[in-house]
């Protein structure tokens, strides 16, 4: 291996897996514009579990749909998987979701006529899976979450804990380099809900993906690679469950 090509690959596996600058956002509602994001930088680095934990509209979610590339930011610069997702038109961002994110949403956001295995096949189609390789994977994200048995089962004939690990199978199937999670816990029991975490944190850990998740279940802290605090549209602190909590140093005070 020749020297350019070393420092190409020592770059790339330095680069973050996500990364924000100086970004900002609001919404406007009539006269009322209202900044949800204030001028906001940080890194995720792959193959870990990054938690953003805070209260109830301190816009946690809002910078998890900036990061996804599902809002757009009215200020600043998002990088994923190093691409700059301000650069790509509706089509690119959609190509770039299909083939490299996965998401779970505290609703479930399952069919209700599907069966478990039909939900997690239906994605795989439209990355070119043929029928037989799309069933195969779908089986095999199933018996990964300990659903291999639940599988012809319909939403109706689940529990909350089984329909949330459903939905991170058919995550999962995509084999995503990032996946994000929108309160996946807080509709569930403290059982299910643990088990939740714990596939999250294995999925990091097995698969190398960079897990990305919005919580304020404290269950998560512990489980967490890295946890980010955020208040009124900044992250107050960044810390490793082992580390004591220090100031970020990438978003302004």
């Amino acid at each position: 291996m020749n020297a350019a090509m070393q420092t190409s690959l020592q770059t790339s596996a330095a680069a973050p897996a996500l990364q924000a600058e100086g970004i900002a956002k609001a919404f406007v509602s009539g006269r009322l514009r209202t900044r949800v994001i204030e001028q906001l930088s940080l890194r995720i680095e792959p193959a870990e579990l990054t938690l953003i934990s805070g209260p109830s509209g301190c816009g946690k979610s809002t910078l998890l749909a900036i990061l996804s590339g599902l809002l757009s930011v009215d200020e600043g610069r998002v990088m994923a998987l190093e691409s700059d997702l301000g650069q790509l038109d509706s089509r690119a961002l959609e190509q770039f979701r299909l083939h490299h994110t996965g998401f779970v949403f505290q609703g479930f956001n399952l069919f209700p006529a599907l069966t478990a295995l039909e939900q997690v096949e239906l994605p795989l189609s439209y990355l070119g899976m043929t029928r037989a390789d799309a069933r195969d994977r779908a089986a095999q994200s199933l018996e990964e979450v300990g659903l291999g048995h639940r599988m012809r089962l319909r939403p109706s004939e689940l529990s909350g804990g089984e329909k949330q690990r459903v939905a991170i199978a058919r995550a999962l199937a995509k084999l995503p380099q990032l996946l994000f999670a929108d309160e996946p816990t807080s509709s569930l029991d403290a059982a299910n809900g643990q088990m939740i975490i714990d596939i999250l944190h294995r999925i990091a850990r097995v698969h190398g993906t960079t897990v990305l998740c919005v919580s304020h279940d404290p269950r998560l802290i512990h489980h967490a690679d890295r946890v980010l605090t955020m208040e009124d549209g900044r992250i107050l602190t960044d810390s490793r469950p082992a580390e004591p909590t220090a100031p970020n140093k990438g978003s302004t005070p």
